[in-house]
């Protein structure tokens, strides 16, 4: 088919609709029946000088797209489709790409650095172009910088795209050494010196090697230090961002730097641009996040097996370095307190300052007060601010011993401050400063005397009910203070300070989320996630005003679903109060279901509730959806066996939730409620298993859904089984073969990296509760002997699981119940097979000698099971 690109392209970005959608339909079509042509064009387009930049970086805007996707299953597919072209058309197009950077146009240049670098990463991996790299640093000897800058640009992005171990070490050390050089001071042109240290940040990753080189590593730092000093902002920010980087990959390394980093660092603070001088305070902060995690590795039970020893490089940088964070508090700019996304000089400092505490303790301690009492009382607001803010960003890290005395002084002047202080900056972090107190010195778990009494306990709930009529930012942090204090109740059992006031508390909550302005500064949603722990930390004599709260919230809910034709602004607002109200009702009916005294009386709600959540499901909301299907999973856990009388209804909704492959979190609630089901109906359940197993089932084997659903999906076969007992005979042929072959690639998965582990180890689990569920539903049913064939495999799991020596303790507890369950349920037929296992009496073993009693009460209850089973 003939297209005239150009045209087509300049008319997909025109100001007319029709145009444009035509335009696009045009390329679409074009991509669909010949896509060598379409990528040969494109290419072909972003090449040619002749042809309008537009046209041009719009050409390899799709190019890009067409090779590369976020979505993990349409990526692969890309990948493959360009691997299958033709090997002569692979070869123009990614000559058309190096020629273009060349080209005197930056845009091209640049559009064509970004795509060279997602071919590279489909193709160096295969062992494909491996010319590629050796004809870029060729182009680094040319006289034009715009090559130079283009070359450069495009090692950084190919760095981002192929990982490391696909580039061979001389391949490496001469990309580093040509970005390196490319950053030195004596590089006369700025745009290449800034490409080159943007490279550089994308390259850290490569350098292993290099850094573990006394000589080259100091040279790599010379020249990023260097940089930070260059005449142009942008390098200057661009060099600190790499400082930022190597100081979470080579934190090991940096002893011999600090100092210079520090004063570079202190004068970036003190006197650069905002975006250089942000960059420097993250600089701390990632040595903070950095010794924070060692230190946390320590104080666990592997003291010995921390990789990176711990330099406390804060707690030697502290008498400098806090009095330079204090500085900037006073940065602050009028109107952050308004602006969600804000981040600021001020805001930067306190963030770095918090960790800073939570990084060295008690040792923080001294160096600030003297800062918060200077300031606290000063005419000026930034003063009384950042003092505030100092004192709050503080208070997590140092021990309640050493901030008890102090918040006990400071608590009297903070309240009076939230209701008189002149200034709403003041009150905004003076309320923020509260809530701090309430979250990390309040609550049974603390050995201090408590900082809140029954004497002071009506002054800070009248301060704190009073702010809540504040404007809505300070509105929004006294409803965070308020939270935060009744979550420090929650195991206060009958005798919660707060219980007096209740009604009051919920009526102040209930009045700001109706405030014409509850739409600003997320006031109406922290004022429903406060009601929420209200409701979640209350105590049963408050029940009664619980109860009242249900057709309360079941009206408001009634009224979202009655409202007439909305603009789409509008639609989404209802969606967001609708989210919040099924929230609201799922923690009431936990609590509510949760206490004898009001259980019963609270069901006769149930009808009109569930009448709700079906119409909230017309609705199609994803946010929602989650909502409510959270609400229904609470109300039958509530409901037990007389939920069966909603289940043709709700049925429905419950399929669409397990089909939910794009908004796959809706999908996970769905199968977690599943579960909910199962414990509250049983065998009633019986009559729908059908339909929800086939779904599970294909959801397992569907490459579309996100992973993170599969091992719940496991858990609830076991829960399924649990409810129906031998009934779940017939899914046995489907669901066992696919349990085996998740647990043989679980069992082996070589976790390189830590997430991976994580997710290794949450499917083990999913697999392990299916086994669980399955072996004890069919327990002492005449049905045993059909779980016997699968009972090999089983053993070999387990085996698996002890010798690859990487569970964690959740996956060691289910395990080791797993083999209790094949000893209980199969007993004697069990026994031979058990004990000819060569792992399971080790891992028995360990178990019963674990530290931790939940491991240790499984392992008593399965040595047990096992001897009976073995003895017979």
């Amino acid at each position: 088919m003939s297209v005239d690109v150009t045209q087509v392209l300049l008319s997909a970005q025109s100001a007319d609709g029709a145009t444009r959608k035509l335009a696009e339909e045009s390329l679409k079509q074009f991509q669909e029946q010949n896509l060598p042509g379409f990528l040969f064009s494109l290419s072909s387009e972003l090449a040619n000088e002749e042809k309008p930049e537009e046209s041009r970086r719009l050409a390899g805007l799709i190019l890009k797209n067409a090779l590369d996707s976020k979505e993990q299953n349409r990526k692969s597919e890309l990948f493959q489709r360009w691997l299958a072209l033709d090997a002569n058309v692979k070869a123009q197009i990614k000559a058309f790409l190096l020629q273009t950077l060349s080209s005197p146009v930056a845009t091209a240049r640049s559009t064509s650095s970004q795509v060279i670098a997602k071919v590279a990463g489909i193709e160096i991996p295969q062992k494909q172009w491996p010319e590629l790299i050796g004809s870029l640093l060729s182009n680094i000897h040319q006289v034009q910088p715009n090559v130079k800058q283009a070359t450069l640009e495009t090692l950084g992005y190919l760095c981002e795209e192929v990982s490391p171990e696909a580039v061979d070490q001389d391949q490496v050390n001469k990309i580093l050494t040509a970005v390196v050089q490319g950053m030195n001071a004596s590089e006369g042109n700025s745009d290449v010196r800034l490409a080159a240290t943007r490279a550089l940040y994308n390259a850290l990753g490569f350098a292993q090697v290099n850094f573990s080189n006394d000589m080259e590593r100091d040279y790599i730092m010379r020249v990023v230090c260097e940089a930070t000093q260059s005449p142009e902002v942008k390098i200057r920010q661009a060099a600190f961002e790499c400082l930022v980087a190597i100081s979470s990959t080579y934190y090991d390394k940096l002893a011999t730097y600090m100092q210079d980093i520090f004063n570079i660092t202190a004068k970036a603070v003190r006197g650069d641009e905002e975006s250089v001088a942000l960059q420097a305070i993250e600089f701390w902060s990632s040595i903070c996040d950095e010794e924070i995690d060692i230190l946390d590795e320590y104080s666990s039970e592997f003291t010995a097996d921390s990789d990176v020893p711990c330099y406390y490089f804060i707690k030697q940088a502290l008498p400098a370095l806090v009095p330079m964070l204090l500085e900037t508090l006073l940065k602050q700019e009028e109107d952050q307190d308004l602006d969600e996304g804000a981040w600021n000089l001020a805001m930067a400092g306190g963030t770095c300052l918090g960790l800073v505490a939570r990084t060295v303790g008690d040792d923080i301690v001294p160096l600030v007060m003297p800062f918060v009492e200077e300031n606290i009382t000063k005419p000026d607001w930034r003063h009384r601010e950042a003092a505030t803010y100092a004192f709050g960003s503080i208070l997590e890290g140092p021990s309640a011993d050493k901030l008890a005395p102090l918040v006990n002084v400071a608590l009297n002047f903070m309240l009076s401050a939230l209701v008189k202080d002149p200034s709403n900056h003041v009150k905004d972090t003076t309320a923020w400063t509260l809530g701090r107190i309430f979250e990390f010195l309040h609550g049974s778990a603390l050995e201090t005397a408590p900082i809140i009494t029954s004497e002071n306990c009506q002054q800070i709930l009248t301060v704190l009910l009073q702010s809540m009529k504040d404007v809505p930012n300070v509105a929004e942090k006294a409803c965070g203070a308020l939270y935060f204090l009744a979550q420090g109740y929650v195991d206060a059992g009958s005798a919660s300070p707060l219980a007096p006031f209740f009604q009051d508390i919920v009526q102040s909550l209930l009045f700001v989320t109706h405030r014409e302005d509850a739409g600003e500064s997320r006031l109406r949603t922290a004022a429903y996630e406060t009601l929420n722990e209200v409701v979640r930390c209350s105590v049963e004599e408050t029940g009664p005003i619980v109860m009242q709260l249900v057709p309360v919230i079941m009206m408001e809910l009634h009224q979202t679903l009655e409202a007439g034709k909305l603009s789409t602004d509008e639609r989404e607002k209802r969606s967001e109060l609708q989210g919040l109200l099924c929230g609201c009702l799922q923690v009431i009916i936990q609590k509510l279901g949760g206490m004898e005294s009001t259980k019963y009386s609270f069901l006769q709600y149930a009808d009109q509730m569930m009448e709700l959540f079906l119409r909230v499901f017309a609705c199609r909301n994803a946010t929602v959806h989650e909502e409510a299907m959270l609400a229904i999973g609470a109300l039958a856990y509530a409901a037990g066996p007389n939920f069966s009388k909603y289940m043709a209804q709700f049925y429905q909704y419950l399929e669409m939730g397990l089909q939910n492959f794009e908004e796959y979190q809706v999908c996970a609630i769905t199968v977690g409620v599943v579960g909910d089901l199962c414990r509250a109906l049983e065998d009633k359940i019986l009559p729908f298993c059908d339909g929800i197993m086939t779904q599970l089932l294909k959801d397992l084997s569907s490459n579309q859904l996100h992973r993170s659903v599969k091992p719940p999906i496991f858990s609830c076969f076991g829960d399924i089984a649990l409810a129906i007992g031998e009934n779940f005979e017939k899914y046995l042929i489907y669901a066992m073969p696919m349990l085996q072959s998740a647990a043989d690639l679980s069992a082996h998965a070589a976790s390189a990296d830590d997430e991976l582990l994580d997710y290794t180890n949450q499917l083990r689990n999913g697999i392990l509760e299916a086994y669980s569920g399955i072996l004890q539903g069919f327990k002492s049913s005449p049905k045993t002997q059909l779980l016997m064939p699968y009972a090999p495999h089983i053993l070999h799991f387990l085996d698996a699981l002890y010798n690859g020596k990487d569970m964690d303790d959740t996956v060691m507890k289910t395990a080791i119940g797993v083999l209790g369950d094949l000893a209980d349920t199969l007993g004697v037929h069990a026994g031979p097979l058990i004990s000819q296992s060569i792992s399971s009496k080790k891992f028995l073993e360990e178990c019963l000698a674990s530290d931790d009693p939940l491991i240790k009460e499984s392992a008593d209850w399965a040595r047990i099971a096992i001897s009976r089973a073995v003895s017979g």
